[in-house]
């Protein structure tokens, strides 16, 4: 049965222990100084641990007690697997994050949660070994006998020979081939990047790589394909190992299968921004005619013909098995386009499989592009389809792109939901769509609205105009009734799963614009407007540029609905506590912005910053800095006009003064 504590005396145990923590040195990869220096491995294990119970802190406050026990039972895992390595150097580091996790134990089961019982892991005794000289990966020659799980020398495990098969074999029809989720494994340098919401292969780190994760409990991969329990191994002691390259080009593509890639060049192809006097665009021109004439053979391709991927724009400048397609300044003298017009001495007039041609007009508006020196008027590392959905976007009035937003939403929920019949409610800003009851959309279509007002005291217009030119076209909001559906929502339509104390969230592509979010009939009005505060602000500031990232758009959406939950002045003095451990557990402004973080020290870090700039202090900064995105600046020139430095050196003095 569970315990009912008073408020008061809930409040003075939890105030008693952050003041603990606090004295305790209690930040992630914190505690007493240590004679040896950790290695990158061992560090990354303590910050993996440390985010665990920063999550379960969190989930904690704001009364998400089943969660906060979810994350205490990853945590208690966590350690017992880093004690198991036998390292009295690791264990004396993670010691602060033991004792957190004994108090929260305490805590969660006066809640009424059941945990597994908490018994402190005594410390090993082993030797300590000999500290590495620098945080870098071991070096690939020089394998280092004391880590566990490190093969011995002559054995160690090829990116190319070894980890690329298996990464063809199993994830080419989703991640090489195509990009779901966001998620690319097409080269070495796709696969460390990660999709948009943050690295899933850290070096050394097994334990933290959530590539590892998601394949040991089953999520992936899909489609039939099973990673062997030796395959598994591989993956795991090339991480160990450091997660090294051994080829001669990381940018060089894998194969969709077995078999090895095509050799590509290894100098990168020089790509050229357009100046602004081109009379032909490739976004608004070129773009759409390649997604439409060369998707399936070279866009999007299964099985790429020529060895010619054109998924990106770096892509396609590379060119193909027989080289360049495109020489910058000479049209008709480029392999591209004798291919479109079939006078190329080999092969057949693209495209082919019975395509129909392109028209002359078309073939002559390419040619013209490559004789204006083939330059680019968008972002190089964005895929084709993106820059050519982006361009029409920039173009298209609210009332299409609501229409436009509207034929996406009913195919996403027939993919999602195909046996069941779509309920929608529409509001100034939003189309509600779901299978629940109309009394339910109509609650989240309330609140949604009510928490528009929100947003917009954050991200105030540029100035007043219709209701629905504020997400240039109304938003939508899946209505899921189970955590359930929800959870298959994400792994259908998104090609992904969201983590289990997830309830809703959103996306931002440009053209797509929507929440998701849980809720049914048997919840009161109060639970459901909670959890839908943070995806609208989040949603609303992502809108105001085209370039806004993710990190900023999260980040103001969740510190703005921490603030607007936190009542008291005892609520108040947890998110310090919280945005200081978060920063502890951030190396500097490159770590975070190159997506070396987890996504949970990047969600939590990127709210820390967020807190920053919602103080009173600096609110007038991020006020100019909303107006220079609405007049249409880069974000990063945006928020240099509102905060007079680069996000680089704002974290990083940041970062200077938490420490």
């Amino acid at each position: 049965m569970k315990r009912i504590i008073p408020l008061a005396t809930r409040c003075v145990l939890l105030l008693a222990t952050f003041m603990v923590d606090l004295v305790a040195g209690g930040v992630i990869g914190g505690g007493t100084a240590h004679a040896v220096e950790l290695d990158r491995r061992q560090k990354a294990i303590v910050s993996t641990i440390g985010a665990t119970i920063n999550r379960a802190g969190k989930a904690y406050f704001e009364g998400k007690y089943d969660s906060s026990g979810n994350e205490i039972r990853k945590a208690l895992e966590q350690v017992e697997r880093a004690v198991d390595l036998g390292s009295p150097e690791l264990y004396d580091a993670i010691v602060v994050h033991i004792d957190k996790i004994s108090r929260a134990h305490a805590m969660l089961e006066l809640e009424g949660i059941s945990l597994p019982p908490f018994r402190r892991p005594p410390r090993p005794t082993g030797t300590a070994s000999t500290p590495m000289a620098s945080s870098d990966p071991p070096d690939p020659n020089s394998p280092d006998p004391n880590t566990p799980g490190t093969p011995p020398s002559g054995t160690l495990v090829s990116f190319t020979k070894d980890v690329a098969p298996i990464l063809s074999s199993k994830c080419g029809r989703c991640h090489i081939s195509e990009r779901r989720g966001g998620f690319s494994t097409s080269s070495y340098t796709a696969l460390m990047q990660g999709p948009p919401e943050g690295v899933v292969v850290f070096a050394g780190d097994v334990i933290g790589s959530r590539l590892i994760e998601t394949i040991e409990t089953g999520d992936m991969p899909r489609g039939g394909a099973k990673v062997s329990a030796a395959e598994l191994d591989t993956l795991k002691t090339w991480i160990t190992q450091g997660a090294k390259f051994d080829g001669n080009d990381p940018n060089q593509m894998l194969a969709a299968a077995n078999t090895p890639a095509p050799a590509m060049e290894t100098k990168p192809p020089v790509i050229t921004q357009a100046t602004g006097n081109e009379t032909v665009s490739f976004s608004f021109d070129i773009a759409p005619l390649l997604v439409e004439h060369c998707g399936g053979c070279h866009i999007d391709a299964m099985q790429v013909r020529g060895g010619l991927r054109m998924d990106t724009f770096v892509q396609m400048m590379r060119g193909g098995d027989s080289g360049a397609v495109i020489t910058p300044g000479r049209g008709e003298a480029s392999l591209l386009v004798k291919k479109l017009r079939g006078t190329a001495t080999d092969g057949e007039r693209m495209p082919a499989g019975g395509r129909p041609p392109l028209s002359d007009d078309s073939i002559a508006l390419i040619s013209k592009w490559i004789d204006e020196g083939a330059t680019l008027d968008a972002n190089q590392s964005q895929p084709i389809k993106v820059i050519s959905k982006l361009a029409w976007a920039s173009r298209a009035s609210s009332a299409e792109m609501s229409a436009k937003r509207a034929e996406l939403a009913d195919r996403n929920y027939k993919l999602a939901n195909s046996s069941t019949a779509l309920t929608e409610y529409q509001t100034d800003h939003f189309r509600v769509v779901g299978s629940g009851s109309q009394q339910t959309l109509e609650v989240v279509g309330r609140a949604a609205e009510k928490h528009l007002k929100i947003a917009k005291s954050v991200a105030r217009p540029a100035s007043a105009t219709a209701a629905e030119d504020y997400f240039h076209g109304r938003a939508t909001i899946f209505v899921l009734p189970r955590r359930y559906d929800y959870s298959e929502f994400a792994k259908m339509v998104e090609q992904r799963s969201v983590p289990s104390d997830w309830s809703a969230h959103w996306q931002y592509d440009g053209i797509d614009a929507y929440a998701a979010t849980v809720a049914s009939e048997t919840e009161d009005e109060e639970a459901i407007e909670s959890r839908l505060l943070a995806p609208i602000v989040s949603l609303a500031v992502a809108s105001r540029g085209s370039d806004v990232p993710r990190w900023f758009a999260e980040g103001i959406g969740s510190a703005t609905a921490m603030q607007q939950n936190a009542k008291s002045r005892s609520e108040k003095e947890k998110l310090r506590v919280l945005a200081g451990e978060a920063a502890s557990a951030v190396k500097d402004a490159k770590a975070f912005l190159d997506n070396k973080l987890t996504p949970e020290q990047a969600d939590s870090f990127g709210t820390a910053l967020a807190m920053s700039m919602l103080d009173r202090g600096r609110r007038k900064m991020l006020d100019a800095t909303f107006r220079l995105l609405d007049d249409g600046k880069s974000f990063n020139d945006a928020f240099v006009g509102g905060f007079g430095v680069t996000p680089t050196i704002y974290i990083d003095q940041l970062l200077q003064f938490r420490r």
